[in-house]
C-alpha cells in the first residue's frame, strides 16, 4: 500500500471514530473552522479522503487536533510510533550513568567542540569496528 492510501485511511478512521461522516464537504468545514490561513477547497478535502494527497505538517496539526489524534499517527500510523518507542526503549536501556554524563557533558560544549569530539569518537569507532 502506498502512503497516500495509508492516510487517507488513518484520516477516515479517525473521523469516524470522532463521530464524523467521511465526507469532503464535513472535512472541509470542519478543518476550515480551526484553520486560520486561506481556507481549504472541497477538493483539497477530498483528495485528503481519496488517496491524491496528505496535508502539509501544519494541516496535519490541525487534523490530529480536531480528531483527537496524534500528528505522527495520523501521518504514520502506530507501527512507525511503536518502532520509534522499541527504539528510544533500546536506547534507553543501553545507556549507564556514566554514559548519560558524558552525553550531558557533551551537548554542553559549544559546537565547535561537540565537532571535534565526535570526529574522534567516530574515528575511534571507524577504527575499532571489526
Amino acid at each position: 500500500m502506498n502512503e497516500k492510501i495509508e492516510f487517507s485511511n488513518r484520516l477516515k478512521g479517525a473521523m469516524k471514530d470522532a463521530g464524523y461522516a467521511l465526507s469532503a464537504t464535513v472535512l472541509e468545514h470542519e478543518f476550515n473552522l480551526r484553520w486560520h490561513g486561506n481556507s481549504i477547497s472541497n477538493q483539497a478535502a477530498w483528495s485528503w479522503l481519496n488517496n491524491r494527497t496528505i496535508p502539509t505538517q501544519e494541516k496535519l496539526k490541525i487534523l490530529a487536533e480536531w480528531l483527537r489524534v496524534e500528528p505522527d499517527v495520523l501521518r504514520f500510523g502506530n507501527a512507525a510510533k511503536q518502532a520509534l518507542a522499541r527504539q528510544q526503549k533500546r536506547w534507553d536501556d543501553s545507556i549507564q550513568q556514566h554514559d548519560r554524563e558524558m552525553i550531558d557533558a557533551f551537548l554542553k560544549l559549544p559546537l565547535p567542540q561537540r565537532k571535534v569530539v565526535r570526529e574522534v569518537i567516530l574515528t575511534f569507532a571507524k577504527a575499532y569496528e571489526g
